[in-house]
């Protein structure tokens, strides 16, 4: 997905991200805790790759057990003490990093731990799931296109005043203004728009007519232009800026230490451009989030420079991003690392195959059937990908994700040759003859992704006797040509897709009419759309599957593989978020180390972290 902040953004903040499994329970009046959660087809407490034996960890003193925190934590009984409660993490220096704040910019954060300062409505925990932050409780009215959220009426600023509904309007009007020209203003646009979202950002209509009002200091309410039982999911994003700081100092009050104003688990106390970013725990945070760990130490590095570093004891995690080939070899032949890798799902991200479905040959659903069946997922992914960095997908929604009923749909685009030569005679290309040869388009990818393309080719051949050429294509010549209305020119690609906000009305809204391909199916429209705007927990859930099943019998897309997030956590990291979650991944899930997520109020550092730190 171009619109959002993929690759090196949310590979690196985790975001990989998000949300709400639940968000489209909320009682309609009833205000709650949290939106109940929604089913999950995803196995509980299976690994969804296989997972390393650890290694036996020393024996390490001296300990911080029962030290209590000045923010009234109690360090776990196996916490190392209370000046060792530092973590250290890098940051891409050569990408540009001028702001913390993910409302003043999405593409300028840096890459870097941010968005700790500042506390959202809600966050999530390991398993998405949403919990109370700045909002205690929130509900929708009857038809989901009015959430009100009742702010914590204890929550302050660190200067001593109040977090107020006013702070959090003032953040959206900037970011939809016109003159700001937010990069990622298109987020809060369908579906679910916040209403007069795109017409303030057209500058057609001034910006307190945006849908974003306070009913009073603690309760602020949003109204949508359609009914959106997902919004807690997009509402995630809402780390606000401190009204009175942004009216004295401007929007990047918070790039400098000595204006900066912090309402979450972390305050800024330095930031040397270029060099590293520190944060300390916030003393004066009253929220849901409070930390053990008292300091984060961002460090600015080339990438190519991660993998030593961490190796040399520099940093604390690496994520899987930042891991190459080499490096994966590395690490699989040194049982001490190979017991250090932690997985996550990351953005949820699905690599797929996909046609011009308007046009021969691939009008024609038998030949797009023969296609999904001579692909060998397993080998591709043991052989090319790598077992730690993907798992086989034979639906569009991966393990854990929202909705996904991957186990039930796993036998719709199976490696069946046989079958597959079977519909190629039957759509009338017995042994490919007749069927034109076709370039299969590639977006800017790495190597291992091309290697793919190849041996997928080279299968169509082997099986089919099909001619496939394989062309790897310039980012923009790609999404010219997958954007264009009608398509134009690429018959046949391979692309991924990730996640926006954690609900299947993102994912599947891809396939939708008039989105990014031309697969195009009423029905399937219909049910995500109903399911989109449903207030109904279960119907919606069953709806987005059945939505989902339709998508893989008809082969919109052939599902390749679910890429997985394979990084290093170093043994004497601990907390609850670093257990396995549901779907098996076992290390810090996305949002990551952020106020997003539950992770600062769970990670510590434990007390054999002498045994490996070198600071």
């Amino acid at each position: 997905m171009t619109q959002s902040p993929k690759g090196s953004r949310w590979a690196m903040l985790l975001v990989t991200t998000v949300l709400l499994a639940a968000c489209g329970g909320a009682p309609a009046a009833e205000p709650t805790a949290a939106p109940a959660a929604e089913p999950t087809q995803a196995p509980t407490a299976v690994s969804v790759i296989d997972q390393p034996t650890a290694v036996p960890e020393p024996t390490a003193v001296p300990s911080g057990a029962g030290v209590e925190l000045p923010n009234g934590k109690v360090l776990p009984d196996d916490a190392a003490p209370v000046d060792q409660q530092v973590i250290y993490t890098y940051h891409d220096s050569t990408v540009t990093f001028t702001t913390v704040d993910f409302l003043v910019s999405v593409y300028e954060e840096g890459g870097a731990v941010t968005n700790i300062h500042s506390e959202p409505l809600i966050r999530l925990d390991n398993n998405f799931l949403p919990q109370p932050a700045a909002a205690l409780s929130w509900s929708s009215n009857a038809d989901a296109t009015e959430w009100t959220f009742n702010l914590d009426p204890n929550l302050n600023w660190s200067d001593g005043t109040p977090v107020t509904a006013a702070d959090y309007v003032n953040t959206f009007q900037y970011a939809a203004d016109k003159t700001h020209a937010w990069d990622f203003a298109w987020f809060f646009s369908a579906p679910g728009e916040i209403k007069n979202w795109n017409k303030v950002n057209a500058g057609e209509v001034p910006n307190d007519q945006l849908g974003v009002v306070a009913k009073d200091a603690k309760t602020l309410v949003f109204t949508t232009e359609t009914p959106a039982p997902f919004f807690p999911a997009k509402a995630l994003y809402s780390t606000p800026l401190q009204k009175a700081a942004f009216d004295k100092y401007g929007p990047l009050y918070n790039s400098d230490p000595k204006t900066s104003v912090s309402c979450g688990p972390f305050m800024m106390e330095e930031w040397v451009k270029g060099e590293r970013l520190v944060w300390v725990a916030n003393p004066t945070y009253t929220g849901t989030n409070k930390p053990f760990v008292q300091k984060i130490v961002v460090i600015a590095a080339k990438p190519e420079t991660f993998f030593a570093g961490y190796r040399a004891g520099e940093v604390d995690y690496l994520e899987g991003a930042f891991i190459s080939a080499t490096d994966s070899e590395i690490i699989a032949a040194d049982p001490d690392l190979a017991s250090q890798v932690r997985t996550n799902a990351n953005d949820f991200r699905t690599d797929y195959l996909f046609f011009d479905n308007a046009n021969p040959p691939f009008d024609n659903v038998k030949v797009r059937q023969a296609f999904s069946h001579v692909i060998d997922r397993d080998s591709l992914i043991a052989s090319i990908i790598g077992k730690t960095q993907a798992i086989p997908a034979y639906s569009f929604l991966m393990p854990g994700f929202h909705a996904e009923n991957s186990k039930a749909l796993s036998g719709i685009q199976n490696y069946d040759i046989e079958k597959a030569k079977a519909l190629m005679a039957e759509a009338g290309y017995p042994e490919g003859k007749g069927f034109p040869k076709i370039e299969l388009w590639l977006r800017s990818e790495n190597q291992p992704r091309q290697d793919a393309a190849q041996a997928i080719a080279a299968s169509l051949k082997q099986n089919l006797g099909v001619d496939i050429e394989v062309s790897n294509k310039e980012q923009k010549v790609f999404m010219e040509a997958i954007n264009a209305k009608p398509k134009k020119g690429m018959q046949f690609g391979m692309v991924s897709y990730g996640i926006d906000f954690f609900d299947a009305s993102n994912m599947l809204g891809v396939w939708s009419t008039g989105g990014r391909h031309n697969w195009n199916n009423a029905d399937f429209d219909k049910m995500v759309a109903d399911a989109s705007a449903s207030n109904d927990t279960a119907g919606r859930l069953k709806m987005f599957q059945d939505a989902e099943k339709l998508l893989v019998e008809d082969v919109g897309g052939i599902f390749l593989f679910h890429r997985v997030n394979s990084g290093l956590n170093k043994p004497y990291l601990g907390g609850d978020q670093l257990a396995a979650n549901a779907a098996g991944f076992t290390g810090i899930q996305w949002p990551g180390l952020s106020a997003y997520s539950t992770v600062p109020g769970s990670i510590y550092i434990k007390n054999n972290v002498s045994d490996y730190r070198t600071k």
